[in-house]
């Protein structure tokens, strides 16, 4: 894919091919790169013109080809290109960060005096985004809770130029209801914006849902190594942006900040990410570095096999704490007594379960930090998604700068811990949650143990 000419993906897989595979072919073609059996390296900031002709051509998008490395380099191309094909979209666009892929694709639709619905159960950064960064730039916002997603035609205005939720909602691993979403949103000419980070496309592919676009913080599962920050941006390429002129007249109408250019004519395959690419990227500059995006590439060649041992290590996490007499609430879809449990029977995909367990202790906040610093195998940090086990207190890193109202529509007690499953040992979990949770209660609380907990664990074939 190139920088200021942005193509579709080079090509669909074999209609056999499935992700595990995809995450390691798809897109790259050794032949057309001095041979080499593994993505390069491309570090380097511009790329030669043959000519003078082909200079102005790339500019004017007359031809593709990389230009400068703020827009796109190779390396960077072959992650796009599988993450496109992942997610069954039509184009794709690596970023320097999650929460640069989130800011982008709002910029991309909205602007001052426009307004954007969004789920109230989201991760800290995206809520103080959308909540005060959005709202300084003069974007309005309407937080949404859970159950108010299914009846969204109130909150709907003519400014109304987005509908944003998390596929598996950091940290209450809420499962939205994409579907119905889709359809209220699509009623009024709406995007429906999904971020899939805590579940990848492995687990579920939002545009499978009606979902338009989906991010990435490509910092969490498809790293999974915890050395590299990077986003990513993917267009379903299905959303008929030249029919709702009113509503996005910049996909339809010449655009100013490139020679005039209508997107939805030069690009009509993937309009969004061609946008987002020329105008919100070139003008930004929030761009992915080619060594970022190789250490990407080595982590999603793994995502399948790390999601498979995540998925079993979490099943058994999960027995474990539902069971512990000094856990009070065990919050994961699958179990019965979640919320969104039939959710996630509707939209997960085959037996792979999501990797974040929030949970909560008898003893409150301070149970919780007692049993915190206590952990000694379960790394004390604030990512997901990694290799290794993660715990954070929520309340006190990631959502610290919510209010105590906000915390709660987020589904976020003081107490709550957060904890991001890897694939070590599942007996070596255990036993650190064990000795952790002896650490959490004091000696004078021991005999008010509650122990009526009858959650159980729901059984999967």
């Amino acid at each position: 894919m190139s920088n200021a000419a942005p193509s579709s993906p080079s090509g669909a897989p074999p209609a056999d091919w499935h992700a595990d595979t995809i995450v390691l072919h798809a897109g790259y073609n050794g032949h057309d790169h001095q041979r080499s059996a593994a993505v390069p390296i491309y570090q380097t900031t511009s790329f030669l013109f043959e000519n003078a002709q082909q200079g102005a051509g790339l500019f004017d998008l007359e031809e593709e080809g990389h230009i400068y490395a703020r827009t796109g380099n190779p390396t960077q191309s072959v992650l796009e290109e599988r993450i496109a094909q992942l997610e069954g979209g039509t184009a794709a666009l690596a970023v320097a960060s999650g929460m640069a892929a989130i800011d982008m694709a709002i910029a991309t639709l909205a602007q001052t005096g426009d307004h954007v619905v969004v789920a109230s159960q989201l991760y800290g950064g995206t809520h103080n985004l959308i909540a005060h960064v959005l709202k300084a730039r003069g974007i309005t916002s309407t937080l949404v809770h859970r159950g108010g997603l299914a009846n969204l035609h109130s909150v709907f205005t003519q400014q109304t130029k987005a509908v944003f939720v998390e596929s598996v909602a950091n940290p209450s691993g809420h499962v939205a209801d994409l579907a119905t979403i889709a359809e209220q949103a699509h009623a009024h000419g709406i995007a429906v914006i999904v971020d899939n980070t805590s579940a990848t496309p492995l687990l579920l592919r939002p545009f499978d849902h009606g979902a338009d676009v989906v991010v990435h913080s490509a910092t969490k599962y498809i790293s999974g190594h915890g050395t590299t920050i990077g986003g990513l941006i993917v267009d379903g390429g299905r959303f008929d942006w030249a029919t709702r002129r009113v509503r996005y007249p910049q996909f339809s109408a010449p655009e100013p900040a490139f020679h005039d250019f209508v997107i939805t004519e030069k690009f009509p395959d993937f309009p969004f990410v061609a946008r987002t690419r020329t105008v919100v990227l070139r003008n930004s500059g929030a761009s992915l570095a080619a060594l970022s995006s190789f250490l990407l590439l080595q982590g999603l060649e793994t995502l399948a096999l790390r999601l498979d041992r995540i998925s079993s290590n979490t099943r058994e996490v999960l027995d474990f704490l539902v069971q512990h007499p000094l856990v009070s609430r065990v919050s994961h879809v699958t179990l019965p007594t979640h919320p969104d449990h039939a959710h996630a029977r509707r939209y997960l995909r085959g037996k792979l379960v999501p990797g974040l367990i929030s949970f909560e202790l008898y003893g409150g906040r301070e149970a919780a930090r007692r049993f915190y610093d206590a952990l000694a195998l379960f790394q004390r940090l604030v990512n997901i998604g990694d290799s290794k086990s993660l715990a954070a207190i929520p309340a006190e890193t990631t959502h610290h700068l919510l209010g105590d109202d906000e915390l709660q529509r987020a589904g976020i007690s003081a107490g709550l811990v957060r904890q991001s499953i890897g694939i070590e040992h599942p007996d070596d979990l255990i036993a650190d949650l064990r000795q952790a949770l002896q650490h959490s209660e004091p000696v004078h609380t021991a005999s008010q143990r509650n122990t009526s907990k009858t959650l159980v664990l729901e059984k999967h074939p």
